[in-house]
């Protein structure tokens, strides 16, 4: 797994000011990426659908950019998750993510 990246606004600021809450964020990811049955691919493309239903755009860009990048998603992955994000979450994420999705893999 890469160097963690917390693309939460503020975390870089409480590394900074509060180095015991900013180890206990780190301690809980590590806890929730160590699944005991999904394996981290999984995980990340269930954070990737979470994250296209949340409506913000440069989460979902940061997330699929880098499973892209380091799980080698591919875009039919994607498109399975998007499949379940439009059936959940309705048309206007699914467009949105999608939008994301295009600009990535064409």
């Amino acid at each position: 797994m890469a160097e963690k990246v917390f693309y939460g606004k503020g975390v870089r600021r409480i590394k900074k000011d509060d180095s015991k809450l900013y180890d206990s964020i780190v301690d809980l990811d590590k806890n929730i990426w160590d699944a005991k049955v999904l394996d981290y691919r999984t995980q990340k493309l269930i954070a990737i659908a979470i994250s296209a239903t949340n409506h913000e755009g440069s989460s979902f860009l940061k997330q699929v950019s880098k499973a892209k990048k380091e799980l080698n998603i591919t875009r039919d992955e994607m498109m399975d998750v998007l499949k379940v994000v439009l059936l959940t979450s309705g048309m206007i994420p699914f467009n949105k993510a999608l939008a994301v999705v295009n600009k990535l893999y064409d």
